[in-house]
C-alpha cells in the first residue's frame, strides 16, 4: 500500500460529509498517541498559544526538578528526555518564535541547573546543537525579534 499525496488526501476530504471526517479524526487520535495529543493541541490550546507556551515551560521547569544528578549518564538521558517533549511541542505549535523561545528556555534551565555539560561530550554536543537551532530560528524572524532574542542567546554563550 503507498501512501497518498497530500493534495489527494485533500480533494478527498473536501468530499466527505462532517461526521465522516469527525469519524476519521476520531480513528486517527485512537491510532496513534501522537495523533491524539495534536488533535487536542489543535482543539483546545492552539487559539491560545501564549497560555500553552506557559504551560510548556512550567512542564519543562517540572521536569528539571527531577534530574538525578546521581551520574552523567542519568542527566543525559534526563535532557534527552526533556529535549524530545520541548521539540514535540515546537513541532506542534509550528511557529519560530516559539520555537526559539522555547529552545532559548530549555538552554536557560541547563545552565542553571549547573549540569557540568563541559565534562561529557555528549552533553557538549547535545547543547551546541540547541544553539544552532536557536540560530536558525532567530534569522528566520522580524529584525526586531530578531535582536531580542540574539541578545537573551547571548546570555547562553
Amino acid at each position: 500500500m503507498t501512501a497518498a499525496s497530500i493534495s489527494d488526501i485533500k480533494k478527498e476530504l473536501q468530499t466527505l460529509e462532517p461526521k465522516q471526517l469527525a469519524e476519521l479524526c476520531m480513528f486517527l487520535a485512537k491510532y496513534k498517541k501522537d495523533n491524539k495529543e495534536y488533535l487536542g493541541y489543535l482543539l483546545f490550546d492552539a487559539n491560545d498559544k501564549e497560555s500553552t507556551i506557559k504551560s510548556i515551560k512550567e512542564e519543562i521547569d517540572i521536569q528539571f526538578t527531577q534530574i538525578n544528578h546521581i551520574n552523567l549518564h542519568v542527566v543525559k538521558k534526563s535532557l534527552r528526555k526533556i529535549l524530545r517533549i520541548t521539540t514535540k511541542y515546537i513541532k506542534y505549535i509550528g511557529s519560530k518564535k516559539y520555537e526559539a523561545e522555547l529552545l532559548i528556555y530549555y538552554c536557560k534551565k541547563i545552565k542553571q541547573s549547573r549540569i557540568p555539560i563541559q565534562k561529557s561530550v555528549v552533553l557538549q554536543n547535545l547543547y551546541n546543537a540547541q544553539i544552532k537551532k536557536i540560530n536558525n530560528a532567530i534569522s528566520a524572524l522580524h529584525e526586531d525579534l530578531q535582536y531580542d532574542y540574539n541578545n537573551e542567546l547571548e546570555s547562553l554563550a
